[in-house]
């Protein structure tokens, strides 16, 4: 079978992972992969936050736990060591889907390269927070962005989980 195919099917949400840091040439293949996913008109209205930084890592975990509402000290990221985070700019009618397809792209990226990837959300919600606002106002993105989601990405502690059977019944043929 084609080797994007076995991805598909083989590629897990991971929910524990080993502390170390994925090399940082994986985490840019994986970014890349992301930067070709399919887009609205071809606009590229996408980018992606590569957090390594342990301290910013779990200054996002903290403000994402709360936004769930979790009990403090709960990691919504499972102890993955990178978050890839992508944006999407607001006022772009496509804006959610194109988000999603890099999302998507990462994910299977990470898989290819034997990492573990998960997505995880409430991005949306930090970035309404002026603090991240700002974080990405000093890095130099202007504009208004929504967040999309977070992918955490890390070596996978233990077994990778097994595909669950597809339902029946999701499939139906016009011809």
């Amino acid at each position: 079978m084609n080797d994007i195919l076995t991805a598909m099917k083989e590629r897990r949400s991971i929910r524990k992972f080993k502390p170390d840091m994925p090399a940082k040439e994986d985490l840019e293949t994986i970014i890349e992969a992301g930067r070709y996913a399919a887009n609205g008109r071809g606009r590229q209205a996408t980018l992606t936050l590569a957090v390594t930084s342990r301290e910013l890592r779990d200054q996002i975990a903290a403000d994402n736990c709360k936004i769930g509402g979790w009990e403090e000290g709960f990691d919504p990221f499972y102890g993955a060591p990178a978050i890839l985070i992508v944006l999407a700019e607001k006022d772009w009618p496509t804006h959610i889907y194109d988000g999603s397809l890099v999302m998507g792209n990462m994910m299977l990226a990470a898989h290819a390269l034997g990492l573990g990837s998960i997505w995880i959300h409430r991005a949306k919600e930090e970035f309404e927070m002026e603090k991240y606002k700002e974080l990405l106002s000093s890095l130099g993105v202007s504009g208004e962005w929504e967040g999309i989601g977070h992918c955490a990405i890390g070596y996978i502690d233990g077994e990778a989980p097994k595909a669950a059977e597809r339902k029946a019944g999701r499939v139906f043929w016009v011809e």
